[in-house]
């Protein structure tokens, strides 16, 4: 039997130190502060990986919000090599699996307009876009995603 290329998991200190290392090549610019530590230590429960060959080529850091009992999806990263791949849905799912399995109602992400993008993969896995104005202060609207779990 050939071992699947890819593996999903919980996130780990070298998994952490590893991201930080790598994100603001994989985003495009500097983006490394959105990585808090706080994500590792105090929220990382429901942080996930996924893998190909033992390499972190995919990470979620998620939580869960006590509005609501939610499971918001803070931040994604995907390698660029790995991209068009599955690794974001493997994140949302395995995400999700442990939002379910902590009760949670519903899970929440945001994103800036104009991440078309960002749009089509939450709609094409289950989750709906609304546009809210002044959502980040005046004059500053974003898009929300949410998805029931109920």
């Amino acid at each position: 039997m050939t071992a699947q290329p890819f593996t999903t998991r919980k996130l780990t200190k070298g998994d952490y130190d590893q991201i930080v290392r790598v994100i603001d090549k994989w985003w495009g610019g500097p983006t490394s502060a959105l990585a808090h530590p706080l994500f590792f230590y105090e929220l990382g429960e429901l942080a996930r990986v996924v893998l190909h060959d033992e390499a972190v080529v995919g990470f979620l850091l998620g939580f869960l919000a006590p509005a609501e009992a939610t499971g918001y999806v803070h931040l994604v990263g995907i390698d660029p090599e790995f991209r068009r791949q599955s690794v974001g849905a493997r994140l949302y799912g395995s995400f999700e699996e442990a939002c379910r399995a902590a009760h949670c109602a519903r899970l929440k992400a945001v994103t800036t307009l104009g991440n078309d993008g960002s749009v089509r993969f939450h709609e094409a896995l289950g989750w709906r876009t609304e546009v809210v104005e002044d959502y980040a202060g005046v004059g500053r609207a974003r898009v929300v995603f949410t998805k029931p779990l109920g």
